[in-house]
């Protein structure tokens, strides 16, 4: 018997505390299931040093190929795939953040809603809102980038993916100043829109941040530290995915800013927020703008805590 069914019954346990009550990710990653479903797993899975079925995190390839495989068994997407050194985004986690816009709009759980709209800022190469957005609500989306090697990824994933085409439609953002203008079109009404802002305020920033995580993975398996020479993006992240000018709080600044020059046009504007010392001069300007409702959602996985800020200008 292999190590996959010996170590099966232990990947009934919850290890995922505290994700949204309808993800379906909230007992950990089922790896002989995802194996069945994506071969290609099947190298990279191996028992941990608890003895439970696991991947090795730092590495990328491994990383990929999880989302892959989890995409295709519980999303029914199918060559799920990013180019090398693009954001590879945990799937559970943005899996809860679309569960919660779901609770903010007061979807009906169980229930297509095809007449909702979703716009996704910075989709990156994952095109993993809308992704989900779609395959989870049946929800329409439009995903907006910069990076037009992007853009041509998720494109690929669509045109693998006939159910997505009519669902899922992508624009070029061309001003790097702007998020909202030159994407949301005169006479057009979104229900709500994501953002996964930038997190790192330089690309050494950015470098530094990924051996911080890669050095936290390698004490969790008991090592001291990760391998010496040059950090490599595991978590992935080209260009804008990963930092601007400013950081996050920079980013958010205009995001908001600009939210209100649309604010007729889109019922709930939404970001993550990573750094919850942004949270506090966020909310103070969205007041001050003229928002009539401001809301905090609290997400956990395991350990992680992390923030959806909500805003809307309609009473």
């Amino acid at each position: 018997m292999n190590s996959l069914h010996r170590s099966k019954k232990r990947q009934a346990k919850p290890v995922r505390k505290g994700l949204h009550p309808r993800n379906s990710h909230n007992h950990g990653y089922d790896f002989p299931a995802l194996v069945k479903s994506h071969p290609a797993l099947a190298p990279h899975v191996k028992p941990n040093a608890h003895g439970d079925l696991s991947i090795d995190f730092a590495d990328p390839l491994a990383v990929k190929t999880l989302n892959a495989a989890i995409l295709k068994q519980h999303y029914n997407i199918v060559d799920w795939d990013i180019p090398e050194g693009a954001l590879c985004p945990p799937i559970p986690g943005r899996a809860d953040y679309i569960h919660h816009m779901a609770d903010l709009l007061g979807v009906e759980p169980g229930l297509e809603q095809p007449g909702i709209k979703l716009l996704d800022i910075g989709t990156g190469a994952n095109g993993i809102y809308p992704l989900l957005a779609c395959q989870i609500y049946g929800w329409q989306c439009v995903g907006s980038d910069i990076n037009a090697q992007s853009l041509e990824n998720v494109a690929t994933i669509i045109a693998n993916n006939p159910t997505l085409k009519e669902r899922f439609k992508l624009r070029t953002q061309y001003d790097k100043n702007h998020m909202f203008e030159g994407i949301i079109q005169p006479g057009e009404f979104f229900d709500v829109s994501v953002c996964n802002p930038p997190f790192h305020a330089s690309l050494d920033d950015a470098l530094k941040g990924n051996r911080l995580k890669l050095n936290n993975l390698a004490r969790s398996r008991g090592e001291q530290n990760a391998k010496n020479g040059s950090p490599s993006l595991n978590f992935g992240g080209l260009g804008a995915e990963l930092w601007c000018k400013g950081g996050e709080q920079l980013f958010l600044k205009k995001l908001i800013r600009e939210s209100q020059a649309y604010s007729t046009q889109c019922r709930w504007f939404t970001s993550l927020v990573s750094k919850a010392d942004n949270v506090k001069p966020a909310k103070k300007l969205i007041r001050k703008l003229g928002a009539v409702d401001v809301r905090e959602i609290e997400m956990k996985q395991g350990n992680k805590i992390t923030r959806v800020l909500a805003w809307t200008f309609i009473g």
